[in-house]
C-alpha cells in the first residue's frame, strides 16, 4: 500500500507541477506576445529584458526541463512573430500542431491529384456514322499526331493542337479493329476483321481517299501494331493477332504500293492487293482470342496477351514465330485483356476479368512480384506514365485508378459519369506524354490533362500578392529568400520550392523593404527600408538580431535605402554593412558584438560637383587618425584644385543622383564603382587614393524635351573578376581538353552541351587553338601556378538596352544590343557566376539573356568571344532580379508581377514558381511547358564554325567564255568573209570548245553584319553587302552579222540618193562590231539557186 501511495503522490506532484508550468508558460506567451504587438506598433523602447529568442529558449527549457526540442521551440517562436493575434496551444511547443482539416480531405484536394479531371476536354469526330465509336487511338510521338479509327471506318489524324489534319472513310464491309502508324513507309495501316487497309494519309486532292486493301486473311483480325526497325528502309514489319489464337508477321515494303499504283490506268478509291504476294509467318501461341499485342523496343520482343488461362501473356522475340522453339508464358486466371511495360521498373503489368493488375519481371513467368487490387469490375486498359512512374487502368464501369509503380499504392480515382447507357464502353486508352494527358476512345474523345501541366501552364504564377522588391539566394543553405512591396519576407526551399517561413512587417506596419543582402557565410542577411532603418537578422531562424532605427531629423524617403553590401570584418563579432542611399549617398553601417544597434560609421564624400565641372580624376587625402574599430574603408577628403573653372553650361534639372553600386575587395584592390542617373561611370580606388570618371555621356548634362530624360540612365553596375583559383581551374580545363583526356565522353552537340553550360566555350576554343595548345601543353603545367590574375572589368546595363563592358581605365572593350524578340529593351539587373564564366541580364519586358564570356575574360578581351547563347522570355512584366545556381544550372528570376520563377539554364525550360502546390522536379526538364503569361520560346543563338565549307552540290551551265574563245581562234578565221560549209564549223570556228562552266567567285559580295540592331529582330540581323563597281559593258559576237552587213550594202546601192549622215552612222557601227562572225550561214546553210 506504501508503494502505491507513493506512485499516486508522485503522480499528483507531476499533474501539479506540470500545471504550475503551464501556469509560467502562458505568462511567458503572453509577455511576448504583447511585445510583439507594441514592437508592430512601433510603440516598443528596447530594454536589457526585452525577450528575444535565446530568451525565449532558455525560459521554456527551465520550465519544461531540457528535454524540449530547439526546432519545435523555433517553430512555435516563428508563429508568434509572425501572428501575434493567433491562438496558441501548449503541446505545440512539444512538436504537436492541431488542425482543423481531414487529412483525408487535404490528401484528395484537387490540386494534389494526378489527373485534374475537372478540366477534361471532349472532341466528337465530326461527320462520324451513327452510334459509331473509337475503336482505337494511337500516338505517334516523333511527329506528335494522333491517330484514331472508329468502328465503322472513319480514320482520323489530329495534329498537336488536336486539330482533324486529315481523314479517311473505309467503305467495308467489316468493322475496324486496330490501327498503327507505319514509320518508314510513313502510311497509316488499320486492320478490319478479314483485311488489312493501307493509307496514305499524306496524299493530296483526290488521291486522299485512295488505301490499299490486302486480303483476304485466314481468321479474324482483332489487333494490330507496328514492329519500329529504324534500321530498315522503305520497309516495316506488321504484328497481328487474330481470333484463332495466332500471332503474324507481315512485311510490306514500298514498292507493294508504290509500284502498283503507277500502273495502274484508272485511279479507284480502293486497290486491292492480295496477301499471298506479301511475306508473312505465323504461329499460334494462344488458345483463345488475342486480346493486345506490342512490341517493346527495351526488351527487343513482343507481347501478346489473350483470355487463355494457360497462355494469358506470351513474351518472346520475333524469330520465334518462325520456328516451334518454347516461349516464354504468364499463367493467369481468366487470361489478360491487357498489358503494358514500364522501363525504368523493368516490371510488366497485366490485367484482366480477375479485376487484379500483376507486376511481373520480364524474364521470371512463374509467379508475379507485386498484385494491385481495388478494380471492382473487369480491366479492359492499362496504360503507363513512363516519367511519373503512375500506372493507368480502366475498368469496364469507366472508372480509372491511377497506381504508383513504385510504392504500390493508389493515387486517385475518378468516374467518367457523362453519357448514357450505350456509350459506357470505353474502347481504347492512350497516355500523350508530350502533352501529359490522358486520351481515351468511346463515342467521344476524352482528354484528361495532368494536374502539373494545368498549375504550370493555366495557372497565374504568384510567390507574393504584391510585385517582388528583393530576391537573394542562399548557396550554403540551398535556400531563396524573396521580399515583395508589402513587406513580406518569405524564404524557400530551392530543390522542392516549399517554404520554410515568413516574416511580416519586419520593420514595422506599413514599411516597405527595398533592398537586403546575404553575408558570406549564409547565416546572416540584411534588410533595407525606404525610410533608412537596416536590420540583421539570423537566416536559419528568421531571429532579429540587430537594428539601426530612423533618425529623428530624417525626411521622408530621403535616406530611402537602394542596395546593400556585407563587407568582410576586421574584427571578429563585427558587422559592417555598405549602404546606398535614395540621395546618392554611400555609408557604412557597423554593428559591434554587445550592441544591438547598428551606427553609421563612415561615409562617402560626394565627387559629383567636382566631376561634373570638368575635372576627370580627383584625388583623396588619406586620414591618419586610428579608429576604435577598423573598418575597409579610410577616412578620405577630396583635394579640389583651385585652378579648375567652373562651367555652368549644365541643366540644373538634370539628375546626377547614384542610381547603383558595386565593391570589390581583394588583394591590391579596393573599389567602389558607381553608376548614375545621367549616364556616368564613377570609380572610387582608395589604393591609389583617386576617384576618377571613367565614362560620361555626351549631353548628359543637358536636357531636351524630345528626348527620353532616362535615356542615359544605368540601372546596374557590377565587377568582373577571375580569381586565381578560376584561373588555374580554367587552364587545367583547356590542357585537358587539346590532350583529349575527355575523349571517353563522346562527341557533344553543335547547340551547346546541356549537361554543362560552362563547356560551351571550350568547345568552340578547340577548333581554334588546337595546334597551339598541342604544341604549347608541355610547357602549360608548369606555369599554371604561377598564373597573375587580371584586373577586374566593369559591366554596366543601361536604360537604352546596350550591355557595355569597360576597363578600369575607361576603355570600353564590349558594347552589345542583346538579342531578343524586340531590340533596344532596357536592361534592369546582372549577375555572374563565381568564376566569371556567364553573364545573365534581364530586361524590362521580362526577357533573360544569357552571354558566355569565359574567353572573352582572357586577355586580351577579343570582343568576339563575347557570345550571347540563349534568351527567353521569363515574365510578362519587368524582371527586377535575375540569379543564376551554378551547381544546379537554375536560372531565379523575379518580376513585378509579384512571382519568382525557376528555369534551367541551358535551355530556357520553366520548372516552375515558389508557392506552388507541386513541388520541384529539378531533375526532369523533358517536358517543355511555358508559364500561361508567355507565349514565347527561347531562342538560341548559334554561330557556325569558320572552318566549315558550303561546298557546291549544283553545277551551272555552260557559258560563252570569251577568254577561251581569243585564245583558240585565229586572225584569219576572225575576219574570213566567206561563209563556211555546215560541217567545217567544229573544225574552223570550235564554238563548243569555248564554252566553259562560269567562274564564280568565291567571295562574291563582302558581308558585314550591321552594328545598329535598332531595326527590330529581322531588319536588325540581316548583312549589308557592298557590290563592287560593274566593268564596262563589252559587246558579244553577233550571229549572222555577216548577212547583215550584206543586206545594209545591198540597200546603199539600191538608195544612192541617201543622206551622208545616214551612211556616215553605218560606217561608225561597222567599226563598232568588228571583228564579227556570221554563225547563221553555219547553223542555217542556204540552198543553192
Amino acid at each position: 500500500m506504501d508503494a502505491k501511495d507513493e506512485k499516486r503522490f508522485n503522480l499528483a506532484l507531476q499533474i501539479n507541477n506540470f500545471k504550475a508550468s503551464l501556469v509560467e508558460f502562458n505568462k511567458l506567451v503572453e509577455q511576448t506576445t504583447a511585445q510583439k504587438k507594441e514592437e508592430r506598433a512601433g510603440l516598443f523602447i528596447p530594454k536589457e529584458d526585452a525577450i528575444d529568442y535565446d530568451k525565449f529558449y532558455t525560459s521554456v527549457q527551465q520550465i519544461f526541463g531540457p528535454e524540449v526540442k530547439n526546432q519545435d521551440v523555433k517553430c512555435f517562436y516563428r508563429k508568434l512573430c509572425n501572428n501575434p493575434d493567433a491562438s496558441f496551444d501548449w503541446c505545440e511547443i512539444f512538436g504537436y500542431f492541431s488542425t482543423d482539416e481531414d487529412s483525408f480531405t487535404s490528401q484528395m484536394d484537387e490540386e494534389n491529384l494526378v489527373f485534374l479531371v475537372s478540366r477534361k476536354q471532349r472532341i466528337v469526330i465530326s461527320g462520324s456514322r451513327r452510334r459509331d465509336v473509337i475503336k482505337c487511338i494511337v500516338k505517334v510521338p516523333q511527329l506528335d499526331l494522333l491517330i484514331t479509327a472508329s468502328q465503322k471506318g472513319l480514320i482520323t489524324v489530329f495534329n498537336s493542337q488536336m486539330r482533324v489534319q486529315t481523314s479517311t472513310n473505309v467503305t467495308d464491309t467489316s468493322w475496324i479493329t486496330g490501327c498503327d502508324y507505319l514509320g518508314q513507309l510513313k502510311r497509316i495501316v488499320a486492320t478490319t476483321e478479314r483485311t488489312i487497309i493501307v493509307w496514305d494519309y499524306k496524299a493530296q486532292g483526290s488521291s486522299q481517299e485512295h488505301y490499299f486493301v490486302i486480303k483476304p486473311m485466314d481468321h479474324c483480325l482483332l489487333c494490330v501494331c507496328v514492329v519500329p526497325m529504324p534500321d530498315q528502309l522503305c520497309r516495316d514489319d506488321i504484328l497481328l493477332g487474330d481470333d484463332g489464337g495466332f500471332v503474324n508477321r507481315f512485311t510490306v515494303n514500298s514498292d507493294d504500293f508504290g509500284l502498283r499504283q503507277a500502273k495502274t490506268k484508272k485511279k479507284l478509291q480502293t486497290q486491292v492487293l492480295d496477301s499471298k504476294n506479301f511475306k508473312s509467318v505465323k504461329r499460334k501461341l494462344h488458345n483463345d482470342w488475342v486480346m493486345k499485342i506490342r512490341y517493346i523496343p527495351a526488351l527487343n520482343c513482343f507481347g501478346s496477351c489473350s483470355l487463355d488461362s494457360v497462355h494469358s501473356l506470351v513474351l518472346e522475340s520475333l524469330r520465334r514465330l518462325e520456328d516451334n522453339l518454347p516461349v516464354r508464358e504468364f499463367a493467369m486466371p481468366r487470361g489478360a485483356n491487357s498489358f503494358c511495360y514500364c522501363v525504368k521498373a523493368n516490371v510488366i503489368v497485366t490485367g484482366g476479368d480477375d479485376k487484379v493488375l500483376r507486376l511481373w519481371h520480364p524474364n521470371i513467368s512463374t509467379k508475379p512480384v507485386g498484385k494491385l487490387v481495388g478494380h471492382m469490375f473487369s480491366i479492359t486498359e492499362i496504360v503507363s506514365n513512363e516519367k511519373e512512374q503512375h500506372v493507368i487502368s480502366l475498368s469496364s464501369a469507366k472508372v480509372f485508378r491511377v497506381w504508383d509503380i513504385q510504392t504500390l499504392s493508389v493515387l486517385q480515382v475518378f468516374h467518367d459519369s457523362q453519357g448514357g447507357p450505350g456509350d459506357m464502353q470505353i474502347y481504347s486508352m492512350v497516355y500523350d506524354a508530350n502533352h501529359g494527358m490522358l486520351i481515351t476512345g468511346s463515342g467521344v474523345i476524352d482528354m484528361y490533362p495532368l494536374t502539373r501541366m494545368i498549375q504550370d501552364t493555366k495557372q497565374v504564377p504568384h510567390t507574393h500578392e504584391r510585385e517582388v522588391n528583393v530576391t537573394l539566394y542562399n548557396k550554403y543553405f540551398h535556400q531563396v529568400l524573396t521580399i515583395c512591396s508589402e513587406s513580406i519576407i518569405k524564404v524557400w526551399e530551392l530543390e522542392t520550392g516549399l517554404q520554410i517561413y515568413q516574416i511580416l512587417d519586419p520593420h514595422g506596419f506599413n514599411i516597405e523593404l527595398t533592398c537586403a543582402t546575404i553575408d558570406e557565410s549564409g547565416y546572416l542577411f540584411a534588410t533595407g527600408a525606404y525610410n533608412g532603418t537596416v536590420k540583421i537578422w539570423d537566416f536559419g531562424s528568421g531571429q532579429e538580431l540587430k537594428m539601426m532605427p530612423e533618425g529623428k531629423d530624417w525626411v521622408e524617403e530621403e535616406h530611402g535605402l537602394l542596395r546593400l553590401f556585407f563587407l568582410k570584418p576586421q574584427v571578429k563579432h563585427q558587422h559592417l554593412i555598405l549602404a546606398l542611399e535614395r540621395n546618392g549617398t554611400i555609408k557604412v553601417i557597423q554593428g559591434k558584438e554587445d550592441d544591438i544597434f547598428l551606427t553609421v560609421v563612415w561615409e562617402l564624400p560626394n565627387a559629383m560637383p567636382y566631376l561634373q565641372f570638368g575635372s576627370h580624376i580627383v584625388h583623396l587625402k588619406m586620414s591618419t587618425k586610428e579608429r576604435a574599430m577598423a573598418i575597409p574603408f579610410p577616412d578620405v577628403e577630396l583635394i579640389v584644385q583651385k585652378t579648375v573653372s567652373q562651367q555652368t553650361n549644365y541643366s540644373p534639372a538634370v539628375n546626377m543622383d547614384v542610381n547603383c553600386i558595386d565593391v570589390f575587395q581583394t588583394e591590391g584592390y579596393n573599389l567602389i564603382v558607381s553608376g548614375t542617373l545621367n549616364g556616368m561611370i564613377i570609380l572610387w580606388n582608395f589604393i591609389a587614393a583617386t576617384v576618377k570618371e571613367i565614362y560620361r555621356p555626351e549631353d548628359c548634362f543637358s536636357t531636351d524635351p524630345d528626348l527620353d530624360p532616362k535615356r542615359f540612365q544605368i540601372n546596374d553596375i557590377m565587377f568582373l573578376f577571375r580569381s586565381p583559383e578560376c584561373v588555374r581551374r580554367s587552364s587545367q580545363d583547356s590542357i585537358c581538353s587539346s590532350t583529349q583526356c575527355d575523349s571517353s565522353k563522346g562527341p557533344q552537340s553543335s547547340k551547346g552541351s546541356k549537361q554543362s553550360i560552362h563547356d560551351t566555350e571550350v568547345k568552340g576554343e578547340q577548333t581554334d587553338m588546337v595546334g597551339e595548345q598541342q604544341s604549347t601543353s608541355r610547357k602549360q603545367p608548369a606555369s599554371i601556378s604561377s598564373v597573375e590574375p587580371q584586373p577586374p572589368l566593369l559591366v554596366t546595363a543601361h536604360e537604352d538596352g546596350h550591355l557595355r563592358v569597360w576597363t578600369l581605365e575607361g576603355k570600353l572593350l564590349k558594347d552589345i544590343l542583346p538579342f531578343t524578340k524586340h531590340s533596344a529593351i532596357s536592361l534592369t539587373s546582372l549577375y555572374t557566376d563565381s568564376c566569371c564564366r556567364i553573364l545573365l541580364a534581364g530586361n524590362v519586358e521580362g526577357h533573360v539573356i544569357l552571354c558566355s564570356i569565359s574567353s572573352f575574360m582572357d586577355p586580351p578581351h577579343d570582343e568576339k568571344k563575347f557570345k550571347q547563347l540563349l534568351s527567353w522570355r521569363a515574365h510578362s512584366l519587368e524582371i527586377i532580379q535575375v540569379i543564376y545556381v551554378e551547381d544546379k544550372q537554375l536560372v531565379l528570376t523575379a518580376s513585378i508581377d509579384g512571382s519568382v520563377r525557376l528555369w534551367n539554364a541551358t535551355g530556357g525550360h520553366y520548372c516552375g514558381y515558389f508557392g506552388q502546390r507541386r513541388m520541384f522536379e529539378l531533375t526532369q526538364t523533358s517536358d517543355f511547358i511555358l508559364p500561361c503569361d508567355v507565349n514565347e520560346y527561347p531562342i538560341e543563338i548559334k554561330e557556325e564554325s569558320k572552318f566549315t565549307e558550303k561546298k557546291q552540290k549544283y553545277e551551272y551551265p555552260l557559258i560563252f567564255d570569251r577568254e577561251r574563245w581569243k585564245k583558240m581562234s585565229s586572225m584569219a578565221l576572225l575576219f574570213k568573209r566567206s561563209p563556211p560549209n555546215p560541217f567545217e564549223v567544229q573544225h574552223d570556228l570550235k564554238f563548243f570548245k569555248s564554252l566553259s562552266s562560269p567562274k564564280i567567285r568565291r567571295y562574291a559580295l563582302e558581308g558585314f553584319m550591321t552594328e545598329n540592331r535598332e531595326a527590330g529582330i529581322v531588319f536588325g540581323s540581316l548583312p549589308i553587302y557592298r557590290v563592287p563597281s560593274p566593268t564596262s559593258l563589252r559587246f558579244l559576237p553577233l550571229i549572222g552579222s555577216e548577212a547583215q552587213r550584206d543586206s545594209v550594202e545591198g540597200v546603199l546601192v539600191k538608195k544612192k540618193g541617201a543622206h551622208g549622215h545616214e551612211r556616215s552612222r553605218r560606217r561608225s557601227m561597222k567599226r563598232n562590231l568588228v571583228p564579227q562572225i556570221n554563225l547563221a550561214s553555219s547553223f542555217f546553210p542556204t540552198t543553192p539557186k
